[in-house]
């Protein structure tokens, strides 16, 4: 092979999408894709639950992970309970402290109370108390747990996790359609953010 016939060659190997994924290997398809939230961007959605111990070794490094991706992308969590009462309760109290402006506060204290400290933190009275100690006023939670808001929002959840045919978390689509894989947990984000270039790559071609 001559000399530039090496560096055409070297030309397309530097060419080729970063995000050249392996099907049944770093990502499976969703079947039937589903419907994203958000048309303008490329749409990752974990599906998590504060009672999985899976999902709170994940926690800190998906919170970084979210940070950097690109402006075409959004994040959005979903609380799932896999029909189990204790998990419900979870989700109900993820929308709660959601609709009382300390999500962001105490996300991972939550995480921390049940699998660090091993607090008991399965049902109104308890969660509600937990909140009280960091500083949420018990009655507002209380009021926030309860509310047909919530309720929708646990129950879309739910359905969510269906239609996403979610058997196990933590577990990551990119797009409606991508089910990143990985023997671990970086690198199972690691394909994600390849599969995010993917998507957005034929969100483009389709506009054309």
């Amino acid at each position: 092979m001559n000399r530039s016939r090496i560096f055409a060659a070297l030309l397309c190997v530097l060419a080729a999408p970063a995000y050249a994924q392996v099907q049944g290997q770093d990502y499976q398809l969703l079947t039937p894709p589903q419907p994203t939230s958000t048309q303008d961007k490329v749409e990752v959605i974990e599906f998590f639950s504060y009672g999985c111990p899976h999902c709170y070794a994940l926690q800190a490094h998906v919170v970084k992970w979210a940070k950097e991706l690109p402006a075409n992308a959004t994040f959005v969590r979903v609380p799932v309970s896999f029909n189990r009462r204790e998990w419900g309760q979870l989700s109900r109290a993820y929308y709660a402290l959601e609709a009382t402006g300390d999500l962001a506060r105490l996300d991972d204290a939550l995480f921390d109370s049940i699998h660090k400290e091993q607090r008991h933190l399965f049902s109104e009275d308890e969660l509600a108390a937990w909140a009280a100690e960091h500083g949420v006023d018990a009655a507002e939670f209380r009021a926030a747990f309860e509310s047909p808001g919530v309720t929708a929002k646990a129950m879309r959840a739910e359905q969510l996790s269906r239609d996403y045919k979610v058997n196990s978390v933590p577990h990551m689509i990119i797009d409606g359609k991508y089910i990143a894989m990985g023997k671990s947990h970086d690198e199972m984000l690691k394909i994600a953010r390849q599969l995010v270039d993917k998507a957005s790559a034929e969100r483009k071609t389709a506009k054309r």
